[in-house]
């Protein structure tokens, strides 16, 4: 008798320790990887305010511009800065990590010397600048140095 309880709760102990259980933290968002296929990192920033941090992105002439510190990218050259609000990571304390995106901005410099400039996110008609004032920023960035 004593066998048929010891097996009863083992098996109930282990049953209910491997059901899945729901983080009430996540409340149903799906977090977004972002690919940046051939492009290459380049400079990240960090906005406390606004709780978001930004990741830019672009190829080798967009590398060279920044390199340069011109005002104006360099013909050919593709940046892409990505913005996520950020939280606290539970697993860490005093850490955060990436959540929602919020954001992708892509600036362009064709060979004509047109530059476009584009946003990706559902709130794009709520921001107040204009296509100069993100190009400027975009060209404030400084490529950060890997050994």
């Amino acid at each position: 008798m004593r066998n048929t309880i010891l097996i009863l709760l083992v098996s109930f102990i282990s049953l209910t320790s491997c059901t899945k259980r729901n983080n009430e933290s996540d409340n149903g968002l799906m977090r977004i990887v972002f690919d940046p296929g051939n492009l290459k990192f380049i400079s990240t920033s960090l906005n406390p305010k606004n709780k978001t941090m930004s990741a830019l992105y672009g190829n080798e002439k967009a590398l060279e511009s920044l390199s340069k510190e011109s005002n104006t990218p360099d013909t050919g050259a593709l940046m892409k800065l990505v913005t996520w609000r950020y939280h606290d990571n539970p697993q860490y304390i005093g850490g955060t990590i990436t959540g929602e995106l919020v954001s992708i901005e892509t600036i362009q410099a064709d060979n004509t010397g047109n530059i476009s400039y584009g946003i990706q996110n559902s709130n794009a008609k709520k921001i107040p600048f204009n296509k100069e004032e993100r190009i400027h920023y975009f060209m404030s960035y400084r490529p950060v140095s890997r050994p």
